[in-house]
């Protein structure tokens, strides 16, 4: 589809928009996701609401669960409601939860807190990225998604720094104080944030659209042949017919393995290290490595996916944190054991990433939110059993087997992403359909 150089313009400052406003969310994500691993060696050693080892990684498994709930029903909420709408509801939902953690005067109540914060966490991430692969500038799609990550990552640092400046002279509540300040982002994403063009072409609503887009002189999805889904669960089905079945279960137990360990490691890194006699500074310094290291994996793993394919790349970046969790368990000089943290954080967050653009690029508009949060959710029974196998596995004296466990889940994503690469080289959906896709927009 042409385009004048005006309209080209504005339609990458709205794109821009769209990216900025998304990407202030997922920092927020990130934080209130970071934040309970960042306080936990306090915690645990404070004996802050009585919790012990075994009681973290269950509190920690809240969180994930209520993320599987959130994203499982977000995608089909989000396409049948809007993205606009949803993304507002999580970042309240988050925000006022982190509020419930910072009052909270037992493990019941906190534990609580943490599962409502989850829902919301859950389902801002797969709106998100929806979202941004709407307004996705022309083969640019897993950049697009990669950039947006990173300030998942970057929140991950902000939490950190939280936890540094807090935790010691104030207190751990301050820490979930400060996750309640995104509720003054709320008025401003619900004002200045556009709705998904293609969503309200998807559902007819072209004269909302058209109006939207005169407003800033952006094109105009096409509407050749776009029809708004059936019924209700029309786009889940959409995953399962013809031989789309087999993709699709790759792809989520691709994302069980990374989810299990992305979660479990951001959960237990900070008190794994210390257990390995590092403090808590030290250890905090392995989060703002990690997270770092994820900013850096998000930009160049999003700009080789646009050339090589995202599940390509992701199943080696699997095979590369593979190697890099399972060298933490081998003791090491301390700045060979930074250099590996980072790395590891290069390529771990970049690789489930990955999941997600292929699963959305590979998406139509009419069931993009409904896939990748699919994906996101089925992934989300991994986030769930990885804090807890953490949990236990401290609790029963054996720690430096958790790296080991987490390692081997890098292997099975490795395995299940890369079935699915060979099966798109056999019958490609990706990297030319990423163009095909954004121009039926």
């Amino acid at each position: 589809m042409s385009s004048s150089p005006a309209l080209s313009a504005r339609g990458s400052r709205l794109a821009a928009l769209v990216v900025g406003l998304c990407w202030l969310a997922v920092l927020f994500d990130g934080l209130d996701m970071f934040i309970y691993g960042s306080v936990l060696p306090h915690m645990l050693e404070q004996k802050a609401l009585g919790i012990t080892p075994g009681q973290a990684g269950d509190l920690g498994s809240y969180a994930t669960f209520g993320m599987l709930v959130g994203a499982l029903t977000a995608g089909t909420v989000a396409d049948r409601i809007g993205r606009k709408k949803l993304m507002v509801a999580c970042v309240t939902l988050f925000s006022l939860a982190s509020g419930l953690c910072a009052v909270s005067g037992s493990v019941g109540v906190f534990g609580l807190g943490r599962t409502l914060a989850g829902v919301g966490l859950g389902g801002l991430l797969p709106t998100a990225i929806s979202m941004v692969s709407d307004y996705a500038r022309g083969g640019r799609a897993a950049l697009t998604i990669g950039v947006l990550m990173t300030a998942h990552h970057a929140g991950g640092i902000l939490s950190a720094y939280v936890a540094k400046w807090l935790v010691e002279p104030v207190g751990w509540r301050a820490a979930f104080w400060v996750c309640v300040l995104p509720l003054l982002f709320v008025p401003v994403l619900a004002k200045v944030m556009p709705e998904s063009l293609s969503f309200l072409v998807a559902k007819g609503r072209t004269e909302e659209a058209r109006a939207m887009a005169e407003r800033y002189e952006a094109e105009l999805p096409a509407t050749a042949g776009r029809q708004a889904p059936a019924g209700r669960w029309n786009a889940l089905v959409d995953l399962f017919r013809g031989g789309e079945w087999q993709q699709t279960l790759l792809y989520w137990l691709a994302s069980f393995g990374g989810l299990l360990l992305v979660y479990g490691v951001a959960t237990w890194l900070p008190t794994l290290m210390r257990g390995e006699g590092y403090n808590l500074g030290s250890a905090l310094t392995f989060v703002v490595l990690f997270n770092l290291g994820g900013i850096v994996g998000m930009l160049v793993a999003g700009r080789v996916s646009d050339r090589c394919g995202a599940p390509r790349i992701s199943a080696i970046w699997f095979a590369l944190t593979a190697a890099g969790v399972f060298l933490l368990s081998v003791h090491m000089p301390l700045g060979v054991t930074y250099l590996v943290v980072f790395l590891t954080g290069v390529f771990l967050n970049s690789a489930q990433t990955m999941i997600y653009a292929t699963v959305s690029i590979r998406s139509t508009p009419d069931n993009r939110a409904t896939a990748v949060g699919w994906t996101s959710g089925m992934g989300r029974f991994g986030a769930v059993f990885g804090p807890w196998l953490g949990g236990q596995l401290l609790a029963e004296g054996h720690g430096d087997w958790g790296f080991t466990a987490f390692a081997l889940a890098g292997v099975s994503s490795m395995i299940f992403i890369g079935l699915a690469a060979l099966r798109s080289f056999r019958q490609p959906r990706t990297g030319t359909a990423q163009q095909e896709l954004l121009a039926a927009h």
